[in-house]
């Protein structure tokens, strides 16, 4: 019949399907209140399975471990899957209300079906989800990363350099393992080996790991090991106790498993690479080693395969570097200003780092005339011969006679005193400065030295170091900067970082001014040398244990004495009373157990820094022993503020800044409603804490810099700023938190009201879940317009070994200026939770 077609569906066929429909699993409506039950105890049962997955995940990643992915897409769906059936549980007694019949019908069968339908399949995706909870493994082995990319600023002149030393290294005839690049200082040699370590890190099955060391002058073996050990993933109480020989065999024991790249920047001399644990580099294992050196000596003695010289930039190549240092703004400003700039670039002989200083220190210059004696300068110095002193420390030499400010040269030159790399505190080198009568003011007026230092960083003559308020010099400036000293005859003399064991004979004991005996290995202080002009006495980071009472009696103009991180030095002879001109003295990171009686006879000291020092027992009379303090540092001391310590401070008159550690609440308030003292706190401990709230003062506190908070029990940390007209509405100058061993909160929504701070740190910290709480961060927003976007200005962002963490924020807030960002042992935080919008230069 044309296009009919004929169905033949038997009885029993047609009865199976209704008794289906009316009897069967699948009659939604009649089985909804059975399978609603099911699914209640099915869902139960789940809940269960994943708390014991997740006891067995918690444990292996408390050991290092990384969940696997299928672990975590388990508990992705179990958390879907929950708020699915939470959402039908709760709909359950409108629609089981709706049944009739003995739940054969319904009020709304299409609701009702449709309800029950999905409680249907609900309950088959619980039991599909139980029965795919067995995991045989669930966490394994973190992956540490290939290495490190280096940030390098717009290259001149360094593309065939990198692809020389590419073809040197795999694609050369004679496979090269170990390639030497030498050259002066100052030419770029580090600039190439990080173009070099990138260009590693981006080829795929190449290595498996490449390493990146900075040896630099002083570095023994234990510092090299420290830095490779750190580059292969392993934390510090894996191997800070071994000796040195057990480093090198946990170290060759994990290398000669693995294709490496050793990287090497800044050799001096010969390494023993045996030594360091470094399995030996052959074309069979293909693994391979760069370096960088001022000598091609040690090329000779590291018998490398190949070796480059790094030499200066073409006058082209020059010459465009140097335009791009001193900007269009002043070569545009007179016709005759490119041919002189062009005479100048060529006074700097190609040499990198002299046409960066020199091009930065010419951007503001937009006269012929000012660009005429600039040529003037350096044409009164010979860069014809080979050698540093004579060919290049002349032309660096140029930005230092560019300073106009006498103070900021003699500043800029006191930090030479300072080992090689080192980072040095912007504010200890300004107390420094000031003690010395090297700028004006006092301790609590620093501006003047920020302000040097501005201009030592914009000239680059100091470098700003990354994620810290630290400076420090290139080694190539550093040495400028001794030169310098040298021939003005100031009489300094600087054995920092020189392996000494006792204080050394060869030192102008009668006319020196200043002596830097930082970062050695001397025990002992004694000498019966005459210093009567010794103003400065730099002895951070020696082993100090004994200091004789005689070595005071000779110094009689000493005005600044630093003592610091001498962790075995537990006392001062009372002879120090001798030290009439005192006005700077660091005992931070000591084992000071008292002061001694005879301080009290420096009237003139200014500054007394005891952070860090976690046996002293007290500082009972300090307000009359010390009448002209004006600097007292307390940060993390044993030393805590009670009443008894702050009616002291009070009589302290001419106190500016002071760092405290704080274990009362009530002497918190008290200290807070102190106007004085508040004013100048700039760091504060709160340690061994225990209160149901405490109160910060967004006021009050106004000038405070760090904030830690330590081994604490509070229950809730409350902000005060309600008078807003002067406090504007948080803490301006709050950069650093620390927070560590704080039980109590859930949350630490209080930080939106330190909208500058800059490094953030959170750990051991077991009851807080999130850092912003949604409701609380909203609220604080209603109260405080100005207070929206948080961490706008952080730079550092460290959680670690927090169990319930799950989130930062509710919902991931742009931070544009986000550097470093670091995780560890928290396991509920899922990754999308640290996915920040436009994260750019986060690691």
């Amino acid at each position: 019949m044309g296009n009919c077609v004929s169905l033949q569906i038997s009885c029993d066929q047609a009865l199976n399907q209704s008794c289906g429909c009316l009897f069967g699993e699948r009659n939604y409506i009649l089985m909804m209140e059975s399978n609603l039950e099911v699914l209640q105890k099915t869902m139960q049962e789940l809940k269960e399975k994943r708390e014991d997955l997740l006891r067995r995940v918690s444990i292996e990643e408390g050991q290092g471990l990384q969940r696997l992915a299928q672990v975590q897409g388990w508990f992705s769906r179990v958390e879907t899957v929950e708020s699915q059936v939470n959402d039908l549980l709760e709909a359950k007694s409108t629609q089981t209300k709706r049944l009739c019949l003995c739940g054969f019908c319904s009020g709304n069968l299409v609701s009702s079906y449709d309800y029950g339908k999905k409680v249907y399949k609900e309950l088959k995706e619980v039991e599909a989800l139980i029965a795919k909870c067995v995991f045989k493994v669930v966490a394994e082995k973190i992956p540490t990363a290939k290495g490190e990319k280096k940030h390098i600023q717009t290259t001149v002149g360094l593309d065939s350099m990198v692809e020389k030393a590419w073809k040197s290294l795999m694609n050369g005839e004679n496979i090269t393992t170990t390639l030497g690049l030498y050259g002066m200082g100052g030419v770029g040699k580090t600039t190439l080996l990080a173009r070099i370590n990138n260009k590693f890190l981006e080829v795929v099955n190449e290595f498996d790991v490449v390493i990146w060391v900075v040896v630099s002058k002083d570095l023994q073996i234990e510092g090299i090991q420290k830095q490779i050990l750190g580059s292969l993933g392993l934390v510090d109480k894996e191997w800070k106790q071994e000796t040195e020989k057990e480093k090198a065999s946990r170290i060759y024991n994990i290398l000669n498993r693995r294709r490496f790249m050793l990287l090497l920047d800044d050799l001096w001399s010969e390494v023993d690479l045996n030594k360091i644990g470094v399995p030996p580099l052959t074309q069979e294992n293909r693994c391979k080693m760069v370096f960088t050196t001022r000598s091609k000596e040690v090329c000779k003695e590291m018998e490398v395969d190949d070796e480059m010289e790094v030499v200066c930039l073409s006058p082209g190549e020059a010459w465009e570097l140097f335009q791009k240092k001193v900007g269009e703004t002043p070569l545009k400003s007179h016709q005759d200003i490119p041919i002189l700039a062009r005479k100048v670039a060529e006074k700097c002989c190609g040499l990198p780092l002299a046409l960066n200083v020199i091009g930065k220190a010419m951007a503001c210059k937009e006269s012929v005339q000012e660009w005429q004696h600039v040529l003037n300068v350096l044409n009164l110095s010979s860069h014809k011969f080979p050698g540093m002193a004579e060919k290049i420390l002349p032309i660096l030499k140029f930005s230092y006679d560019s300073l106009k400010d006498e103070n900021a040269k003699t500043c800029f030159l006191y930090c030479s005193l300072f080992p090689e790399d080192y980072e040095i505190g912007k504010e200890e080198l300004i107390e420094y400065w000031i003690c010395e009568g090297l700028i004006d003011g006092d301790c609590g007026d620093n501006n003047q030295g920020h302000d040097i230092i501005g201009l030592l960083v914009r000239t680059h003559l100091l470098m700003d170091c990354e994620l810290t308020t630290k400076v420090k010099m290139h080694d190539v400036i550093r040495e400028m900067a001794l030169w310098i000293g040298n021939k003005k005859e100031l009489e300094s003399c600087v054995k920092s970082g020189a392996q000494l064991c006792h204080i050394p004979t060869d030192i102008n004991w009668e006319n020196v001014r200043r002596v830097s005996l930082m970062s050695n290995h001397i025990e002992e202080l004694s000498c019966s040398f005459h210093c009567p002009n010794l103003s400065t006495l730099l002895l951070r980071k020696n082993k100090l244990v004994d200091i004789s009472g005689e070595i005071f009696q000779f110094m009689p103009a000493l005005v600044v004495l630093d003592l610091s991180k001498n962790k075995s030095l537990i006392e001062l002879p009372e002879e120090i009373s001798n030290l009439g001109s005192l006005q700077y003295l660091n005992l931070s990171y000591t084992g000071i157990k008292c002061l001694p009686v005879g301080i009290k006879e420096l009237k003139k000291l200014i500054n007394l820094n005891l952070e860090f020092t976690f046996e002293l027992q007290s500082i009972v009379g300090i307000s009359t022993s010390l009448p002209n303090l004006q600097v007292l540092k307390l940060f993390y001391s044993r030393v805590c503020v009670d009443d008894r310590l702050m009616e002291e401070l009070q009589l302290l008159e001419h106190l500016k800044i002071l760092t405290a550690t704080v274990d009362d609440a009530m002497v918190l308030k008290s200290l807070q409603g102190i106007e004085r003292l508040a004013s100048c706190t700039r760091a504060l401990c709160l340690k061994n804490m225990s209160a149901t709230v405490v109160m910060l003062n967004t006021v009050a506190l106004d000038g405070l810099q760090r904030l830690a908070i330590v081994n604490s029990k509070l229950s809730e940390i409350k902000i005060d700023c309600e008078r807003r007209e002067r406090g504007g509405g948080g803490f301006k100058n709050l950069s650093t938190v620390y927070i560590v061993d704080l039980e109590g909160p859930k949350d630490l929504s209080w930080l939106l009201f330190a909208q500058n701070v800059k490094y953030l740190f959170v750990a051991r910290s077991s009851k807080i879940r999130e850092i912003i709480n949604r409701e609380k961060g909203m609220s604080i927003s209603n109260v405080h317009p100005g207070i929206v976007v948080p961490f706008g200005k952080l730079e550092l962002l460290k959680v670690s070994d927090m169990d319930e963490l799950r989130r930062i924020f509710w919902n991931p807030p742009t931070l544009p200026n986000l550097r470093q960002f670091g995780v560890q042992n928290c396991p509920k935080l899922s990754r999308a939770a640290t996915k920040f919008p436009r994260l750019e230069r986060g690691s």
